[in-house]
């Protein structure tokens, strides 16, 4: 099972906590996002880097993802053009179950590499565009990721 899916520890009988201890708790393990950003920085600006190239050069930002981490890519993508003055086809989000992932859980879709492959081809993606995978688990199948290339090698 991956970490993702297991239980927390930390919370093992939330319902006992005072609401203090439970955003005690809480905040704890926020605090444990910084450090492990700060283990794979060089890894962050490589992508950063990367991506930044694709765009200076007319391709595009695509993120994909499933679930929750395709929840958080719709709406950083949405927030681009407002805060950057992007322009709204520059960078969006696809998310495994479309736009009904979007505001809730649609089991089954994060498997489906026919329907992956369909929504970058319907995008256009191409070697020109940058597409970047988004995963809780850290992890991604392979068919995914070669689903994500039709046209050339696009990571």
């Amino acid at each position: 099972m991956l970490a993702t899916e297991r239980a927390d520890p930390r919370y093992a009988g939330i319902e006992d906590l005072s609401t203090l201890d439970l955003a005690r708790t809480m905040n704890e393990a926020d605090a444990s996002v910084s450090a492990a950003v700060a283990a794979v920085l060089p890894d962050v600006a490589a992508a950063i880097d990367a991506v930044a190239d694709r765009l200076a050069k007319g391709g595009r930002l695509r993120y994909v993802g499933a679930g929750t981490a395709g929840r958080m890519a719709v709406m950083d993508a949405a927030e681009c053009p407002p805060t950057f003055s992007t322009d709204p086809d520059l960078i969006k989000a696809v998310i495994a179950g479309g736009k009904a992932a979007e505001g809730g859980a649609v089991e089954g879709t994060e498997d489906d590499a026919a329907a992956g492959e369909a929504a970058m081809a319907d995008d256009g993606i191409g070697p020109a565009d940058a597409v970047v995978g988004l995963a809780a688990s850290g992890r991604t199948p392979s068919s995914s990721q070669r689903s994500a290339r039709p046209g050339g090698a696009v990571r």
